[in-house]
């Protein structure tokens, strides 16, 4: 663990969810199911909320400053922000406003994580071209590292005209807005996050955590050839969490599957079988059980790497409100407690 105390935080994408009648929810209701979770989620303890972009008909989330407003103004303590931010079809000078705004309605609480996005659905929708998928997220991400300290921004590039001397407002009110690198897995995103001084997050989503140490090196040592320390390192990997492991697994596997299938028709996957998923739970990236099964894994994971944060992504396809809301509370209430014993229990 670096960088002071421990967070430990939830994500979801608003997966269009099964209503009580079977049926899948309307995107607005499950708008309101994510404001509850979120609400819930403070209640809880937990200590950041998440929302992730999306512009396809299995996510209800295409704005989540939005949501996460709406969760500010019901919320006193739990930091929120995005889970990611498709900041390469968007306009950094828009993005910046908007979380801070959201960080003026919240008290402080607003961070923004910036990332290219494993879907693409927004590129034709806001007119960009996917064989500027690179270049786009290099210059916004550069335009936005230095926004978000508030003072003026002088920058020229090739995908937007240049800037001069402009400020942006709203400001933040105190220092500069927390921000993140989402980072899927590439040597050059890593260093991306470095060079930028931004703290980086781990989107572990297949195979055991430890393969992801060699990232890890390689944010420190980018840092160290900067005569700096690193910036903090977090992990977003999906889960879920019920009162057994069984109930957990029994309740979670369907829901999976229809996502996960359906992502992989789309990507060319086979079908998941019941046998990968156990496989998944046992040694790869699923965080699927009791509250003191997930809270041991998280700690092994939070020990590997050497984490500060660690967010569980707990929304899967059509798995129902009530069952999302039931695995907040227990992460909250009873996995991060767990965590933070067995990872302080490590540390000394």
């Amino acid at each position: 663990m670096r960088n002071g105390r421990l967070e430990l935080g939830l994500d979801t994408f608003g997966d269009v969810t099964l209503g009580a009648d079977g049926a899948p929810s309307s995107h607005a209701q499950v708008v309101r199911e994510v404001v509850e979770q979120g609400v819930l989620a403070d209640a809880s303890g937990v200590d950041f909320f998440g929302v992730g972009e999306h512009h396809r008909d299995d996510f209800a989330i295409s704005a989540p400053e939005v949501a996460l407003a709406a969760i500010a103004a019901r919320t006193s303590r739990i930091r929120l922000g995005s889970a990611v931010t498709v900041l390469s079809s968007d306009d950094p000078i828009r993005v910046f406003q908007r979380f801070s705004t959201l960080d003026a309605i919240s008290g402080g609480r607003a961070e923004a994580i910036l990332g290219r996005g494993s879907f693409t659905e927004s590129f034709p929708l806001f007119g960009y071209k996917l064989d500027q998928y690179e270049a786009l997220f290099e210059e916004k991400l550069e335009i936005f590292a230095k926004l978000r300290t508030g003072e003026p921004v002088t920058w020229s590039g090739a995908t937007r005209p240049p800037l001069s001397e402009q400020r942006v407002y709203p400001t933040i009110e105190r220092g500069a807005l927390r921000t993140w690198v989402g980072v899927g897995g590439s040597p050059q995103s890593v260093v991306r996050a470095a060079r930028h001084g931004l703290p980086m997050l781990l989107a572990i989503i297949s195979g055991p955590a430890r393969r992801f140490r060699a990232y890890v090196e390689l944010y420190e040592r980018a840092f160290a050839e900067m005569g700096r320390p690193a910036e903090a390192i977090g992990v977003h990997s999906p889960g879920y969490v019920a009162d057994t492991d069984e109930a957990a697994r029994e309740e979670f596997w369907p829901h999976y599957r229809v996502m996960r299938d359906r992502i992989g028709r789309e990507r060319g996957w086979p079908p998941m079988s019941r046998e990968e998923f156990e496989q998944e739970i046992a040694e790869g990236s699923l965080h699927v059980g009791a509250p003191e099964t997930v809270a041991r894994k998280i700690a092994d994971t939070i020990n590997a790497l050497g984490l500060s944060r660690f967010h569980l992504k707990y929304s899967a396809g059509p798995l129902p409100h009530d069952r999302l809301m039931q695995c907040v509370e227990l992460y909250g209430l009873k996995v991060a407690p767990m965590v933070r014993e067995l990872t302080s229990r490590r540390a000394s």
